[in-house]
């Protein structure tokens, strides 16, 4: 009895630990943390649309951001160059299906230099 409740809480914070990294966000997207932002990774088809927003989850506008999508498609990685759009996000189109929830990494550039990346499982 002592051992399966053990397990159970270990498997609990285990659960939350994975949780803490990456959540849902506002577009439908998964969400990680990127240095000081957090960004929003949203792929449709063969469009992928990153959101960019602070740790208090305010967008952050996307004027001025360079960024690239690493995403593992059928065992290859891709990479999609993304480009300031409207508001906080940034789009970019990669020329095969990604899938909905594609594994990968984006990496920005923020517009004073400084660079980030947000892994997405």
């Amino acid at each position: 009895m002592i051992l399966s409740r053990l397990a159970l809480a270990a498997g609990l914070v285990a659960a939350t630990v994975a949780v803490a990294h990456e959540t849902s966000g506002r577009h439908g997207g998964r969400v990680s943390d990127a240095g000081a932002f957090h960004v929003e990774l949203v792929a449709k088809g063969d469009t992928v649309d990153v959101f960019v927003s602070d740790g208090s989850q305010k967008p952050v506008p996307a004027t001025g951001f360079r960024g690239t999508a690493i995403l593992v498609v059928g065992g290859k990685p891709t990479r999609v160059p993304l480009e300031p759009a409207d508001g906080n996000r940034l789009t970019g189109k990669s020329g095969i299906a990604l899938g909905e929830n594609p594994k990968g990494a984006v990496q920005l550039t923020a517009p004073d230099g400084a660079t980030a990346s947000g892994k997405f499982n």
